[in-house]
This record gives C-alpha cells, structure tokens and sequence, in this order.
C-alpha cells in the first residue's frame, strides 16, 4: 500500500506541468487526485489517465480567483469521494500567460492586479473552500507553493516574488490558527524547474546561471519535488506545520 492509501487530494493547477507532475506522484502512492485546473479540457485529460491507470481521479474546472469556483471545487470533490484529506495550492501565473520582466515601476497595474488574484488570493480562497471539511474530520494537509525567488529576491519580477512571498506569510498564520483541528500547513519552495512541457534548449539556456549556483549542478525536473510533496501529505509529516522547504538543489541554503 502506498502512504497516501484513500486519501482525497486536491491539486490545483494540476493538468500542466508541475501540478501534472504532482497529480501523478500522489496517485502512485495510493491517493484519489481531484486535478483541478481552469483548463478544464487539460485536466480531464489528467483525470483520464490516471484513471487508466488504476488510480481514481475527478477532473474539476476552477479559476482560482473565484470564491465560487473554489465552493464548487471543494463541493465537487466531496459529492464524489465524501472527504478532502489534502490540498496542493499549486495554480499560480508565472510562464503561461506570459508575465512581464521589467522594472517594478513599469509593471502594469492590471498585471500586479491578475497575479495577486491568483498567485494569493486564489490561495486564500482554495484553503477558506477545504477548512471546513477538514476542521469537520479534525484532520488535513494544506502544501502551498511558493518560490525560491522569494529568498534571492530575483529583480524584474517583483509582483511574482511579491505574490510568492505572501504565500509563505499566510502559510504560517494558517499553521497557527488550524493547528488545535490537526490540518498542518506548510510551503514547498521550488528553485526554477524544467517543466514536462518546455521547449528544452531555450529554458535550459536561460537556467544556466542559476545551475551553476547550485551546489548541485543539474537542472531541476517536476520529479525532484514530487516526494517533498507527497511527504508534506503523508502521516510523516504529522508533526510539522508552519515551515517552508527549499527544494532547489542547494541554491538557496537555511
């Protein structure tokens, strides 16, 4: 049996990437994935999959930044599996669609705007839709994903680092108020990583830099934080909450 066995995860973002790369993971030690994603054809294809593959899954289409989207996603997944054991809070704005890298002064307001409502707000509304559920079985595992460019400070892209670094701060007032029901929470962050769907040379031409201040001198895969993930939704993490793991091949080092 895998450490996950019939728990009901929640991955938002999940049809892509990351989130994809998560969905997978978790399924493989035993857990019944919810791929959530506002690529609703995206996730069913996720969804389908894993279903082929003897894991049960439920595709549900959600944009984050909508308190009643998120109602519905959390609505969704119990009508099917009757509890919510987990919640990945993966969607976030940052390659797709495309974001600025200017100067702070010269990003666009409407841009500040459309990455505060994902990459925080849509946080914030995806664990206020699950708590309720999760306080009712007094047990849960809320991971947020933050970033690694929070503790550089990577310049050009201040309201993703902004967005980011917000993630860790709620993480650890959540962590305080949801201890006494048992729902730990805590933050995965990632150093910049080759996603399943980027075109290879380029990303890999623009992560050179950053490789080569790692101590170790790879690039970074989806499948390098997938057992963080499932540690952080697993018993073995029962008595941890509030933190933040750096998973970035040594970058960044606490």
């Amino acid at each position: 049996m895998g450490r996950l066995e019939e728990r009901v995860i929640i991955v938002t973002g999940g049809a892509h990437g990351l989130g994809r790369a998560y969905c997978e993971g978790l399924a493989r030690e035993g857990a019944r994935v919810v791929v959530a994603d506002i690529d609703g054809r995206g996730a069913e294809t996720v969804a389908e999959i894993l279903s082929t593959g003897g894991q049960e899954a439920l595709a549900v289409q959600v944009d984050v930044a909508q308190a009643d989207a998120t109602e519905h996603m959390a609505q969704a997944a119990l009508a099917r599996f009757g509890r919510l054991d987990g919640l990945i809070n993966n969607a976030a704005l940052f390659q797709r669609p495309a974001m600025s890298r200017v100067p702070f002064e010269q990003i666009p307001l409407e841009e500040w705007d459309r990455l505060m409502a994902v990459n925080l707000r849509g946080l914030f509304l995806c664990c206020r839709a699950v708590v309720p559920q999760m306080k009712h079985q007094r047990r849960g595992k809320i991971v947020n994903i933050s970033s690694g460019t929070v503790f550089h400070g990577a310049p050009l892209v201040a309201h993703y680092v902004a967005s980011k670094a917000g993630v860790i701060g709620l993480t650890r007032s959540l962590a305080r108020e949801l201890g006494e029901y048992n729902i730990t929470v805590n933050a995965l962050a990632p150093g910049l990583t080759m996603s399943m769907e980027d075109e290879g040379e380029g990303r890999t031409a623009q992560s050179q830099q950053r490789l080569q201040a790692r101590a170790i001198k790879r690039a970074e895969v989806p499948q390098d934080l997938v057992g963080t993930v499932v540690f952080l939704c697993s018993s073995d993490s029962d008595f941890m909450t509030g933190q933040t793991l750096v998973v970035d091949g040594g970058a960044q080092m606490h």
